[in-house]
């Protein structure tokens, strides 16, 4: 069982930057990978970084690739997106995502990114 608190989000105008964090509790043991997902007003939600724990690596949607970064911090047991250059079509709701060994999902509660143009 694993509980996520996203923070971070907020309004930024067209070319600045926000970092979101995700703080995990609970047991964080045997986590796969952590991610984060996106779902603007009437649009699924939908993939925008993952990171895979064992390997390290990362695999980002096309549309934030060399903008967005994905990272971590083991000590705090954060996760953090951090966003560069964004623009008005990033505006959504973020999710932060972990997935167990086991294949078990875990969702924060989202936290609203509004990029203005």
């Amino acid at each position: 069982q694993v509980q996520l608190v996203e923070s971070g989000g907020g309004l930024v105008q067209a070319g600045g930057s926000l970092r979101l964090s995700c703080a995990a509790s609970g047991n964080t043991f045997s986590i796969n990978a952590m991610g984060w997902w996106r779902q603007a007003s009437g649009k699924e939600r939908e993939p925008v970084a993952l990171m895979f724990i064992d390997g390290a690596s990362t695999i980002y949607a096309d549309s934030v690739k060399g903008r967005f970064t994905i990272s971590r911090d083991n000590a705090k047991n954060t996760g953090y997106l951090q966003m560069n250059s964004l623009k008005p079509e990033d505006t959504a709701v973020y999710y932060c995502l972990i997935r167990s060994e086991a294949l078990l999902d875990y969702w924060g509660q989202g936290t609203q990114v509004t990029v203005s143009s």
